[in-house]
């Protein structure tokens, strides 16, 4: 046990370094992700059925392809169609795109979510979609997707790890850089673990006070 607390005190600012990447790519990915996801859901809403089908095919694609092949194909291919990005970056627009779909489906949820009479009575009232959408179905729909998005953004939060594929520096790629050059793969890993977790928490709870105030 000294011996573990004595390794991890002196591997833990090597590891911070990985963290702080860590919570960069999340981050980045996230909002991407949203901002993406938000699109996609409202094509799926669309009144003109080849945006629709526009919408489902790109959430079906995107969804049915492994995100380690997605991130190689934004690092490895891109640049040869003149698009170069360095690994936080491709890390970032790989996982951002990849978890799209997802918040796609969690906005998608939410908005079904929301009763059909509530939108008839808003464009009774000559309300415009805008509004509509403004008023009355993201404050609701948030309400229902709140849950599902708090498990993505955990996901996500996970899922960071693979980036390391791309030689992104984040926490998992900075602890195999350390065991291998360390041999101690116990303390190396145990530590990673207990970081991931130490990050996920806080995040859970962000979500459930949210859940608590929009309950509320």
């Amino acid at each position: 046990m000294e011996d573990f607390l004595g390794r991890s005190i002196e591997f833990l600012p090597l590891l911070w370094k990985g963290v702080l990447v860590t919570i960069q790519v999340t981050v980045g990915a996230l909002l991407l992700s949203i901002v993406l996801g938000f699109v996609w859901a409202l094509m799926g809403r669309s009144r003109l059925g080849p945006v629709r089908m526009i919408s489902r095919t790109v959430i079906n694609v995107i969804r049915g392809i492994p995100i380690i092949v997605q991130l190689f194909y934004v690092y490895f291919v891109l640049p040869e169609f003149g698009l170069s990005l360095d690994a936080l970056a491709a890390g970032v627009v790989g996982l951002g795109v990849a978890y799209s779909v997802y918040q796609a489906e969690n906005f998608r949820a939410g908005f079904e979510s929301v009763d059909p009479a509530l939108v008839e009575a808003a464009e009774s009232l000559g309300l415009s979609e805008r509004k509509i959408l403004q008023r009355l179905l993201l404050p609701l729909a948030v309400r229902t997707a709140l849950p599902p998005f708090g498990n993505t953004s955990i996901m996500l939060l996970k899922d960071s790890s693979i980036a390391s594929t791309i030689t992104v520096a984040e926490l998992t790629r900075a602890g195999q850089l350390l065991a291998v050059s360390t041999f101690q793969n116990m303390t190396v890993y145990t530590l990673i673990a207990l970081l991931y977790l130490a990050m996920s928490l806080p995040l859970t709870l962000a979500v459930h006070q949210l859940e608590r105030r929009m309950k509320r």
